[in-house]
This record gives structure tokens, C-alpha cells and sequence, in this order.
């Protein structure tokens, strides 16, 4: 066998597995691409609130944030919700576990608070200086902001009602969040709704709950992202 036909040989084989090796490259950059997408990091929501959303009295699958994330996920979001409630919390407990709250470094925040404060008859003042803040440091840590409303007890009387309703839209306005009105809208007072005590929602008023501020939280991811303030 001559050196020549030695040497065209060498030289086919060598490019064949030059391109082979080229092709098995792209494969693997290609597969570890599609990797990296399906494997994306969840936009972490946290709920920030009290027994309404901890699912006080209901089985853990069946707490608000759990619902609305089953929710999210089956329209197309990929998302991981944070609960954040704790029965029985005001709006200062809220205020003052925040910084233990956001360790967990979410996207975005829908804040859950008041209806203690008024079950209790707090100051609509100071519920209004501690959601502020809350609402200033989320802000502040890039963190998009949906702020749910409560109303006040109607036994407390109606001044107490109208400086304790007014608290929620003013800070909206305020720091230019979005506003859910009010937390348990079409639950409230629906006994077929609600748990014995009339007060917490059942699996059924939870369902009513995330259906009617589905809408709000979408919008909420969305804004932040044409914004450019997604998740981090």
C-alpha cells in the first residue's frame, strides 16, 4: 500500500471525525440550552398576611397561596408561592417579620393584612404607618407590590369604618401599587363560604377568592416584566 493512498485516507478519516466531533458539540450545547429553559428558575410570590391566607382551620393543600400557584401554573405561569401568613398576625406583626419574610428573596408581594387590626379595633392610623412601610421596603428591594384591601367590622361603628376603609386605597395611590379592593370579596358574610366561625373561608370561598384575584396577580407579573423588573 503506497504512502499516498496512506496519506488521502488518514486525511478523509480525520475530517469525518473533525465534523463528527463538531456535530456531537453542537448536540450537547443544544441540549444543555433546552436545559437551562425547562429548568428556569420560578417567580417566587409571597403572600404576606394572616390566618386568611396561613389556611387557618383548612388542610395545607387547601390554603389560598397553594390554590392560586395551581391556578397560576395551569394558565402557563411558572411560579413558586412563599406563605407568608401567620393566624392571628396584624399589620404590625406583618411589619415586623418582614426582613424574615424576604429571606426567602421574592418577586413579588401580595400583602394580605388588616382584618385583625380591625377585628381588634387598632388605630387605622398605625395600620396605616405599618403597611407603608411594608409597601416602602418592598419597593425599595425591587420586590412588585399587589396590595389586597379589608373592611372594617360593621359594630365598630362608622367613623372607625370610613378612617380604617380609606387606608388601603390611599396607599395604593400613595406608592402606585396595585389594589385588590377588598380580600374576600363574594365570601364575606356567605355562610355556605365560610367555616363555623363565619369569619375564614372554606375550601369553597378560597376557590371564589382565587378565581376573582386571578386577574389582579397576572396583571401584576406583567406589568413588572414590561417594566423590566421580572424576576431577578
Amino acid at each position: 500500500m503506497n504512502n499516498s493512498y496512506v496519506s488521502k485516507r488518514y486525511a478523509v478519516l480525520s475530517r469525518f471525525f473533525k465534523s463528527l466531533g463538531l456535530f456531537t458539540l453542537i448536540c450537547v450545547m443544544a441540549l444543555s440550552g433546552a436545559n437551562n429553559v425547562s429548568a428556569a428558575s420560578p417567580t417566587r410570590i409571597l403572600v404576606l398576611g394572616d390566618s386568611l391566607s396561613a389556611g387557618y382551620g383548612l388542610p395545607a393543600g387547601e390554603a389560598f397561596p397553594v390554590k392560586l400557584g395551581i391556578k397560576l401554573r395551569a394558565a402557563g405561569h411558572n411560579v413558586k408561592m412563599l406563605n407568608g401568613g401567620v393566624s392571628g398576625d396584624t399589620s404590625a406583626g406583618g411589619r415586623a417579620r418582614l426582613s424574615w419574610a424576604l429571606a426567602d428573596k421574592p418577586h413579588f408581594a401580595i400583602i394580605e393584612l388588616g382584618a385583625n387590626d380591625g377585628l381588634r379595633g387598632l388605630d387605622p392610623e398605625a395600620m396605616r404607618e405599618n403597611l407603608d412601610d411594608i409597601i416602602t421596603r418592598l419597593k425599595a428591594a425591587g420586590i412588585g407590590v399587589l396590595l389586597t384591601g379589608m373592611r372594617a367590622p360593621p359594630n365598630i361603628g362608622p367613623d372607625y369604618g370610613k378612617a380604617f376603609n380609606r387606608v388601603f386605597p390611599d396607599l395604593a395611590k400613595k406608592h402606585h401599587v396595585l389594589l385588590y379592593p377588598f380580600f374576600l370579596e363574594g365570601v364575606a358574610a356567605i355562610p355556605e363560604l365560610n367555616q363555623h366561625d363565619g369569619i375564614h373561608p372554606n375550601p369553597r370561598g378560597v376557590a371564589v377568592i382565587v378565581d376573582r384575584i386571578m386577574p389582579f396577580v397576572v396583571r401584576l407579573l406583567k406589568d413588572n416584566q414590561k417594566a423590566g423588573s421580572g424576576t431577578k
